[in-house]
């Protein structure tokens, strides 16, 4: 079916259950950012691909939200669909919230799936509408759905996770003893993961299983595909006190989770259908998980292993670059056939295991969109006269990277380009050099890296920067660095030693090009004064910026010194793993640039 057709098959369904509106929002039963094959209904429905949005349809319309990440790529991939497009953040445009209570009339139903909501939102909704929240109708309607994923599960060595799943596991009882909960629900797939040392493959580039937690103050239990599970991972998490049951046990379990019970679960995660299993007579806690703070702080393993992981996209990367500017004139090339390259070079390393997730790469005017991602209808041969932004992440046992590099490819850049670069390299410059006071959050440095582009009156529509996990998802809270407040409970954490976070300011010229920079930054204890402990930032990105690109004259001396260093750095770290030709580009493409200091 077209996407018009299903959209009014979906309407047929709505009629047929009474329903005027049916919400449709991006996620799984777990609350996950990017999603398995067979929960992409909003996908389905509108055929938008980004990673973010949710789709309302009504009787008579039908919208798509999404953020400032996605409004380029949304626009062209709803023409013909009927679908509007509302740019979320924008002045003027209404949350879905506000389009719903202009849209309904007083008693007219709000339909939804309850596993794909969570029980923050239904809270939320239902102070305004009548609600049902049992209702799948787009799977209704989705012939030849994949199926759910349940990938075999795999044990994380403690050379890896520098914590063993008892340690980890008894630091989570003696929380619950403390608050007093008999019962702990955990749903969120990357918390489960780190908690128990375990990883699957059940969404791609994210390497986690699709299963539930629950935990009383001495044991838990896993819910998960047992087909995923070998002898060897039951018997080390029967070690450790959790028991396995089949996935979709977990309903009766919560069924019969006891009355007069205190049962701690995170509103903003667990979805309304599980939670609302809860037998009357139990006291609920809504409590942020505390799984989201312990991973966020890197152990020291963690971080060892993290700046090994960053050598080795390092040099995988160094020589995509290298590749790049010897071959861009002789050799046919596309974004996607760029793409395939990298895979090439990051699979030579034994412990590569995929993309953290699905590489951009966008040249000309595919940069300016934000997330955009090639695909053979799209896919664009690539010419010697403009930029290509990479934004590439990679998965290896010794942790997570994500890093973007904007390369010019061919001749020599005109002064809009070398001035808009330069203004990109200054703001990751300057966030990557910051230090600060213990107790500072993102919210306060985000203004490093906007202030060059600020100063010209430009922006984009993204963070600065988002937490990074280990051999887990490569987007993970609770630090950003970010210039709006967030208003999530621990939307504003401090910053912490051992929390690992991109820096990446941008810009974006629509039907032109996009210029990126990102690297990951590591918070590490600085000196300790008696004005108190500051911190400060180690980069762990090992990747040369474009020197063709960059103007000189629009940089400070401290700025130029901080690149400088930074090359250095590089240069020292890298080059032993290069031939000696790439060895050779790499000293140019790293020599210092002149300071009067």
């Amino acid at each position: 079916m077209t996407i018009p057709e299903r959209i009014q098959s979906l309407r047929q369904r709505m009629a047929e259950e009474g329903i005027a509106a049916y919400y449709i929002p991006t996620n799984d039963f777990h609350g996950s950012e990017y999603v398995g094959a067979y929960f992409k209904t909003r996908e389905y429905i509108s055929g938008f691909t980004g990673s973010a949005g949710t789709v309302i349809v009504t009787r008579e319309e039908a919208g798509l939200w999404t953020d400032g990440r996605y409004y380029i790529q949304a626009e062209k991939q709803l023409e013909g669909s009927g679908i509007q497009l509302f740019r979320s953040g924008q002045e003027g445009v209404p949350d879905t919230k506000s389009y719903l209570q202009s849209a309904l009339k007083e008693g007219e139903i709000l339909g939804c799936d309850g596993r794909l909501v969570t029980m923050d939102w239904l809270a939320k909704m239902k102070e305004k509408f009548t609600l049902r929240c049992d209702l799948d109708l787009v799977g209704d309607i989705w012939e030849e759905r994949p199926k759910r994923t349940a990938e075999p599960i795999w044990l994380l060595a403690p050379c890896y996770a520098g914590c063993s799943r008892e340690e980890k596991l008894s630091r989570l009882w003696d929380w619950m003893k403390s608050k007093e909960y008999d019962s702990f629900i955990l749903t969120s797939l990357d918390d489960i993961a780190w908690l128990l040392n375990i990883r699957g493959n059940d969404i791609p580039c994210n390497p986690v299983a699709f299963a539930y937690a629950i935990f009383q103050q001495d044991r838990g239990t896993l819910f998960c595909a047992k087909k995923a599970v070998s002898e060897e991972v039951m018997e080390a998490l029967l070690e450790a006190n959790i028991s396995v049951e089949e996935y979709d046990a977990v309903e009766y379990a919560v069924r019969n989770i006891g009355q007069g019970k205190s049962i701690a679960v995170d509103y903003r995660v667990v979805n309304a259908h599980l939670c609302g299993l809860i037998p009357e007579g139990n006291t609920v806690a809504d409590v942020v998980n505390p799984t989201v703070l312990w991973k966020a702080v890197k152990n020291d393993t963690e971080m060892d292993n993290e700046r090994q992981a960053h050598i080795k996209d390092g040099v995988a990367i160094t020589r995509l670059l290298y590749w790049l500017h010897q071959h861009i004139e002789d050799t046919p090339m596309t974004e996607i056939s760029v793409m395939q390259k990298l895979e090439e070079l990051r699979s030579t390393d034994k412990d590569y295991l995929g993309a953290s997730f699905e590489t951009i790469a966008g040249y000309a005017a595919h940069g300016a969109i934000v997330h955009y991602g090639a695909t053979p209808e799209t896919d664009l041969p690539l010419k010697a006269d403009n930029f290509l932004l990479l934004d590439m992440g990679g998965q290896y046992y010794q942790g997570t990277t994500d890093i973007t590099r904007t390369v010019l490819l061919g001749g020599d850049a005109t002064e809009e380009q070398k001035k808009y670069y330069t203004a990109v390299l200054r703001g990751n410059l300057n966030l990557g050099a910051a230090k600060f006071k213990q107790g500072t959050s993102g919210v306060s440095l985000d203004i490093l890296a906007r202030g060059p582009l600020w100063e010209m009156g430009c922006d984009y529509e993204h963070g600065t920067g988002h937490g990074v996990g280990y051999l887990l998802n490569v987007h993970e809270g609770p630090n950003a660095i970010r210039h709006r407040i967030s208003d999530a409970p621990g939307g504003n954490v401090p910053l912490q030693p051992g929390m690992l976070t991109s820096n990446e300011p941008g810009i974006y010229l629509e039907n032109q090009y996009g210029i990126r920079l990102e690297n990951l930054i590591l918070c590490v204890e600085a000196e300790k004064t008696e004005f108190g402990q500051f911190l400060e930032f180690e980069t762990l990105t090992l990747v040369p910026f474009d020197r063709r690109a960059i103007a000189p004259e629009l940089m400070s001396d401290r700025e130029k010194k901080l690149l400088n260093e930074y090359h250095q750095r590089v240069y020292e770290i890298i080059a032993p793993y290069l031939t000696e030709d790439e060895r050779q580009w790499l000293q140019e493409e790293c020599a210092p640039i002149k300071t009067v200091l």
